[in-house]
């Protein structure tokens, strides 16, 4: 042993921390790794976004000040709002403002984009967490008993996913308001309160939403669950452990959902990123004040500075997306913490 190294005890505590921080150097990778990749990401898109809106047919001075205006008008206003500038040097206007946090306010409303999008966010992120509660928690009870089950049972969830799939959010979210809150009178039809202003008719606010936009995950997630189930099922060291008497119980609970959990939290990570699309068209059905009525109404605006605000958190929310399915498969995935 060298001189001043004293090394621990074998079976011992770590008292410099060693082992703990070479445990951790995978999940410290995945992080640095999203961190760097976030940086140039948002560039881009706010770059390809910024483009795209310019594109759009309209003129925002015109949809300010509408057809009564005159054309020394609608320039006085282009000219007062930036508008008209080149596209570059608004860019490169907005983007100095947006590396200090200054998003800008509306061109309607002179709201600014922060405010505007922080009073609808925990909409949007309500919803989300939701269908990603429901989609985990119904979708793989329906895998794990459809693979333990087998027969027709999980013929059944093969086929509801296929059904499921083929069936629009939109459309059933319309079926579901006309048989629970037209017929049956049990949930509101649309509107939204917040939780603090009443927990309870928060939940029952988003209940019909959720279960909308939550079909296409569980039936996503049951499908991959009972074909991650099945194959693990029927693996070799599956039958070893039977072989050595392990309760079945034990073989579906420990080992077989610990690998198939794998395959669910990508499934999940796609669809949470799916999800932002999906808030857009569930959140106009039920008449909720999400992020997604407000890109709708932004872009037939042409209201540039929150279209660029609503681009930016979306980005943001798929950059966190992803690094929590980087650091879920990290950890699930022996190999990968190892390698």
């Amino acid at each position: 042993m060298a001189d001043g190294v004293i090394a621990p005890r074998a079976g011992g505590p770590d008292p410099h921390g060693v082992i703990g921080a070479l445990v951790r150097l995978p999940l410290l990778r995945v992080i640095a790794r999203r961190v760097l990749i976030a940086v140039p990401l948002l560039l881009i898109i706010s770059m390809l976004s910024f483009v795209l809106v310019s594109l759009i047919p309209g003129d925002a001075a015109r949809a300010i000040l509408g057809t009564q205006g005159t054309e020394e008008q609608y320039q006085a206003l282009r000219h007062s709002l930036g508008l008209d500038l080149p596209l570059y040097q608004q860019y490169w206007q907005w983007l100095t403002h947006a590396v200090h946090g200054d998003l800008g306010s509306s061109l309607f409303s002179g709201q600014t984009v922060s405010e505007a999008i922080s009073q609808r966010l925990p909409v949007t992120l309500s919803l989300m967490f939701g269908v990603l509660l429901v989609s985990l928690l119904v979708g793989v009870s329906l895998g794990v008993f459809s693979a333990v089950r087998g027969g027709v049972l999980g013929r059944t969830v093969d086929a509801l996913g296929l059904v499921g799939f083929a069936l629009p959010n939109f459309w059933v979210g319309a079926m579901l308001i006309v048989v629970f809150a037209v017929a049956l009178r049990w949930l509101p039809a649309t509107g939204y309160v917040p939780f603090f202003q009443s927990p309870s008719q928060w939940l029952q606010s988003l209940i019909l939403p959720v279960f909308a936009l939550a079909l296409h995950g569980i039936t996503a997630v049951a499908k991959q669950t009972r074909e991650a189930m099945l194959d693990v099922l029927s693996s070799d060291y599956i039958r070893m452990a039977r072989a050595n008497g392990v309760h079945y119980r034990s073989i579906v609970s420990v080992n077989a959902m610990k690998n198939g959990s794998i395959r669910v939290v990508t499934i999940l990570g796609l669809q949470a990123v799916g999800l932002l699309g999906g808030t857009v068209v569930v959140e106009n059905v039920f008449a909720l004040p999400g992020l997604g009525g407000l890109a709708v109404d932004s872009t037939a605006q042409h209201d540039l500075p929150v279209i660029q605000g609503i681009v930016i958190y979306f980005t943001g929310i798929v950059v966190v997306i992803n690094l929590i399915v980087d650091i879920a498969y990290t950890w699930l995935n022996p190999k990968v913490r190892t390698s």
